[in-house]
């Protein structure tokens, strides 16, 4: 660390919303010179903290110093101004523009009232540079992974000379080079004297990047620690409020004997299935009460896998059958109506609707299923909307706040309960414990393991292989979009057993189904 003054200071730092208690007199500060990591289970108050920090909310009591001032930002703008700037987890930028654009957008260089585009295009090249990435500024955005999208998000959040930079789950989507890049970054910003404030739930990362680590419980300060003078184990022991053994008891609860036979009957059988430029032909089947993994690197085509088997996308080739009838998936509607549900891992573009409350968010599903002119009775709506708050654990249990006002782990818990109130016979689930903490990512994997004991088929995607491991029968590994292999889970399959496949790619190991 370059200095020992605080560049930023959050001192007694409350707020609340209707039913919810976010923060409760909270302190944190910020060196200069390093990465200080902000930990602590969904609903802990970290997105609350970051968006009091940047004028999204007004705090209700507290105070925050930036540079020895007092401030009081309005909005992210006037805190972008102030120097202290924002790379979410949603990289907020204009995919259809230009990269420089991107950068520059709204404050491009001009002379006499016109953008002075070679200037620009250079500006960016150099800022590009300076985080390791060459690419051509003139390109469309969008035409770029997502990786490169917050490496550029990134540039625009440096070039307007920011001493605070807040990191909110930039690695979420990222695979392990793109990580490995991400964080040469980081430590080069930090070398440069920029203080950068860095959320995840990877603790893995948290060690191998941060200096400094504060955790968060239930609105509340559990402690600021230097990372060399923090175990891990203490760390999420801080974080969920459990000693180790209890924390073992419930990972132990959850965990699936995955080498078990399955002796359901087939409940989806799909030959050939396929969509030109998205996902090569391929097979699977899944029977009842099996939990098949899809595992595969960032972009490898699990996603599109997902989707043609909800009809959210239309094969172009191949033929279902549900059962052992022949069915077309031609749509979300007609999905449904074969009981096959689908939470996807984009859960704020296509999963939850921040502004319906959890009641509404949580019967959506169900109502589409009947049609719109036949409503669910309220009372119908509450007997199942408190059974499945409960069972679920969603937090807070009530079900008329916005959705939109949950943590990350609660809004998918939500999603979770939208389709199970539907009985669906076949559960997808892209990415379900992405960015959520690690006791509600035990819960959710324990809620897998006994809706498969209860005769449910998931398909479980996921880029963490020991999640994979843990859940699944059988593990369906997809390499450039192609599915390369299908292994059974037994003692001869572990997480460089799979690695080891989608190197190999076209190996293809196929087991029978």
């Amino acid at each position: 660390m370059t200095g020992s003054q605080p560049v930023l200071t959050m001192t007694g730092i409350s707020k609340s919303f209707p039913g919810v208690r976010a923060l409760d007199g909270v302190d944190f500060r910020l060196l200069p010179g390093e990465v200080h990591a902000l930990m602590g289970e969904n609903g802990a108050g970290k997105s609350t903290l970051i968006k009091v920090l940047t004028g999204v909310y007004r705090t209700d009591h507290g105070a925050v110093t930036l540079g020895g001032a007092e401030v009081s930002f309005s909005g992210p703008m006037q805190a972008t101004a102030a120097g202290v700037s924002t790379v979410y987890q949603e990289v907020n930028l204009c995919t259809n523009l230009s990269v420089a654009e991107n950068i520059f957008i709204g404050r491009e260089p001009r002379r006499l009232g016109a953008v002075r585009w070679a200037e620009m295009r250079r500006r960016a090249r150099a800022l590009l540079a300076r985080l390791d990435l060459d690419i051509d500024v003139n390109a469309q955005l969008g035409t770029y992974s997502l990786a490169v999208q917050q490496m550029v998000a990134i540039a625009r959040a440096i070039d307007v000379e920011a001493r605070v930079l807040v990191l909110d789950e930039p690695t979420s989507s990222l695979d392990a080079g793109e990580v490995a890049q991400l964080f040469r970054v980081m430590r080069q910003l930090r070398d440069d004297g920029l203080a950068i404030l860095f959320v995840t739930h990877f603790l893995d990362q948290v060690y191998e990047i941060a200096d400094r680590i504060t955790v968060l419980r239930n609105g509340r300060l559990v402690g600021e620690y230097p990372t060399s003078e923090l175990p891990q184990l203490g760390l999420v022991e801080k974080m969920i409020g459990k000693e180790l053994r209890a924390l073992e008891r419930l990972d132990e609860q959850s965990r699936h004997d995955a080498a078990a036979p399955v002796e359901g009957a087939p409940l989806l059988d799909v030959r050939e299935l396929g969509r030109r430029s998205a996902v090569a032909r391929f097979d699977l089947t899944i029977h009842e009460g099996e939990v098949v993994g899809l595992a595969g690197l960032l972009g490898s085509g699990r996603t599109e896998v997902a989707r043609l088997l909800f009809g959210a996308d239309r094969a172009d080739h191949g033929s279902v059958r549900v059962h052992g009838t022949p069915t077309s998936l031609r749509n979300p509607v007609a999905a449904i109506g074969h009981g096959i549900g689908f939470c996807s891992e984009n859960r704020r573009a296509e999963g939850i609707v921040g502004e319906l409350s959890v009641r509404e968010n949580i019967i959506l599903a169900l109502q589409a299923a009947r049609g719109w002119l036949r409503p669910v009775p309220r009372r119908r709506q509450d007997e199942l909307v408190d059974r499945y708050v409960r069972a679920l654990s969603i937090r807070p249990a009530d079900p008329d706040i916005p959705v939109g006002n949950l943590s990350g782990g609660n809004q998918q818990k939500v999603l979770l309960a939208r389709w199970l109130i539907t009985e669906p016979r076949l559960l997808i689930l892209d990415e379900p414990t992405r960015g959520i903490d690690i006791g509600a990512k035990t819960e959710i994997q324990r809620l897998v393991a006994q809706l498969s004991d209860g005769g449910m088929a998931v398909l479980f995607v996921s880029a963490e292989l020991e999640e994979v491991l843990r859940l699944s029968h059988r593990i369906a590994v997809m390499r450039d979009r192609e599915m390369v292999a299908q292994l059974t889970n037994d003692q001869s399959v572990d997480a460089d057993r799979i690695m080891q496949t989608i190197a190999a790619g076209a190996g293809h190991e196929e087991v029978p189904s």
